[in-house]
This record gives structure tokens, sequence and C-alpha cells, in this order.
């Protein structure tokens, strides 16, 4: 910067005033400026200007896995917006790693960010590190809750659950739950979830037995539990509800290896369904049936809630409300139930 205003031949102060409002320097002085631009090339360092804000313009994101469609898709969502609104969106993913989550959460403390909107691993994060940022910057949690608490934006499943299992039983044979590795909350809140749909249905639910695993690779560990538990004598029913879509993709291909037909056909030997409306479950063969959240309403009410507390200011009494908004979920009807 004091190269590029010897260069300009102007003040250090009036130079750093039009990268911080271009409208706030006279007209002539803005000309000035932008010809000196194109002709040096310069660019100021934004994480260098951020860091000697009181608030800077960067917002954090923090995700478990930067290949998935879903997360993908939320990201995009809260990056429109935050430009929208005047602020750099800074994406990191965990991938699905404690401590990965952990240094992307020292990364944003470094940054300066204004505020963060983070899918937590939940039971593997290091809760420590999320309260201390927690304690100097508005957070937002998407997807999967910290805690009862803290601000959240994400899908209602005992909604969801009730919708899928309510129809799995009117439609056919009540369905048995194949569940997910424990990488977040969503593991034994959705387990619950269809617990308590079934019951409520008078119905004796039927969770599958598991093995362990914590890792991400949700249509591995479908495909490999589905295969194991025919193999050894049998689902105890012909309909299999999946904790979500990429376990389903897993069970399905595990039913095609074996010889089954899935579908909602009287000829088939399987139905599964699935959870969270996932951007390639339409694609799956056959297309998945399955409980839609949306990545859109999440990221946008995500969004709207991390940008009123930062307009709070000093307000610490109104910033440490806790907000927890649960969307409910629409059933999407396909060919695999």
């Amino acid at each position: 910067m004091e190269d590029f205003s010897e260069f300009v031949g102007l003040s250090r102060p009036t130079v750093s005033k039009y990268f911080n409002d271009p409208s706030s320097v006279r007209r002539k002085t803005r000309a000035l400026i932008e010809a000196a631009l194109k002709q040096s090339g310069f660019r100021p360092n934004m994480f260098a200007v951020n860091l000697n804000r009181r608030r800077s313009n960067i917002i954090g994101i923090i995700i478990p896995n930067s290949t998935d469609p879903f997360y993908m898709a939320l990201t995009r969502r809260v990056e429109l917006i935050a430009n929208a609104a005047g602020f750099l969106a800074f994406v990191l993913s965990s991938d699905g790693n404690a401590e990965m989550e952990a240094r992307a959460i020292e990364t944003l403390k470094s940054l300066n960010v204004a505020g963060a909107i983070i899918a937590p691993l939940g039971v593997q994060s290091h809760h420590e590190t999320l309260q201390s940022l927690s304690a100097s910057i508005p957070l937002i949690f998407v997807d999967s809750p910290l805690d009862d608490v803290s601000p959240f934006v994400g899908t209602n499943n005992r909604q969801s659950f009730q919708l899928i299992v309510d129809y799995l039983c009117r439609s056919g044979e009540p369905p048995c739950y194949l569940g997910m590795p424990p990488v977040n909350t969503n593991a034994a809140t959705r387990e619950a979830a269809y617990i308590e749909a079934m019951s409520q249905l008078g119905i004796e639910p039927i969770v599958v037995p598991i093995g362990k695993s914590d890792g991400w690779d949700f249509e591995r560990f479908g495909f490999e539990e589905t295969t194991r538990i025919i193999q050894k004598g049998g689902l105890p029913s012909k309909t299999i509800l999946c904790a979500n879509d990429r376990v389903a993709f897993g069970a399905i291909s595990a039913a095609y290896h074996l010889g089954l037909k899935v579908g909602r056909t009287p000829d088939a030997d399987l139905r599964i369904a699935g959870h969270d409306d996932h951007p390639l479950s339409r694609y799956a063969c056959p297309p998945i049936t399955t409980v839609a959240q949306s990545y859109n309403d999440i990221g946008r009410i995500a969004m709207e809630l991390l940008l009123s507390k930062l307009d709070e200011g000093s307000d610490d009494t109104a910033s440490s409300m806790p907000v927890q908004v649960l969307l409910n979920a629409e059933i999407i009807l396909r060919q695999s139930a």
C-alpha cells in the first residue's frame, strides 16, 4: 500500500479510504487511483486489510466434505448471499476429521472473520475450540446441531421421518432401519426419529445392527453393511429405510450385486428409501424415494441469522440469544420404494 501510494502520488490514508469505499473519495481522486491501478496492476491483500479492521468483511464456512453435492450446493447458496451483502466467503473442509476441523477453526480466527457458518462433526468436534470461537464472533451451525442451545438451521428430523415412515407403512411392508456411522448428531437423532415414528403407528421398530465405522464414506458403508446382512441370513423386512440417501446408494448397489431387484413393483425383492433428497438421488437406478431437506432454505436462513447477528453490534444480550430453526421436509416419491 505504501509503494502504491507513492506511485499514485497520494497519501496512504486517501488510498486506504478508496479501497474501503471508492465512493468516499472525490471523483477526480478516484479516477487518478483507478488509472494507476490499471497501469500498475496493484491489488491490495484483502486478508491483510481485514486483519487491521475491527470487523472484517470475511464470512467463514466449514463443511465436513467439500466433494459432497449437498454441501457444495449449500455452500454455493451461502456464497451468493454473502457476496450480495458485501462479504467474501472463505470455505474450508474438515474432511470428516476432528483435528482438521479444529485447524480450520484456528484458521478462521487468524483471518479475523466477521462470523461463520459451520456444519460441525458434532460428536467428534472439539467443543472447547468451537465455544472459544463463538465467544468472539457469531456462529450459525447447519446440517447437524452442535448441542441443544447453539444457533442452528437444519431439517426437522422428527417430522421428516414421520412422513417417510407413514408412507412406507401404508404402501407396503413396514421398514427396518439402516443407520449411518456416528459421525455427527444426525446419526442418533434420525434413529430416534424412526423409532418414534414407528411407535406412533403401533408398529415395532426394527433397527438393523451395524458394524463399527466412523468414516464419511456412506456409500461404501451402505454397500458393505447391506451385503453383510443379506449374506448372513437376510434383512428383517423387505423395506429398508436408510439414514440418508448416500447410505441408500450403497444399499441399492449391494442389492444389484446380489441379484435382487429394488423397486415398488410387485416383482421387486426390496424397497429402499432414503433421507435428504441428495442432488444425485433422482439419477440413481432406480431413483430413490426420499424426503427433501432444502439446502437453499438452510443456506438462506443461516445467512439471514448470521447477518442479523452481525448487525446487532454491541448488543451482547441480543447476540447471545440462541436461535434454532427446524425446517419441515417434503416427501419425494420415486421408483425405489
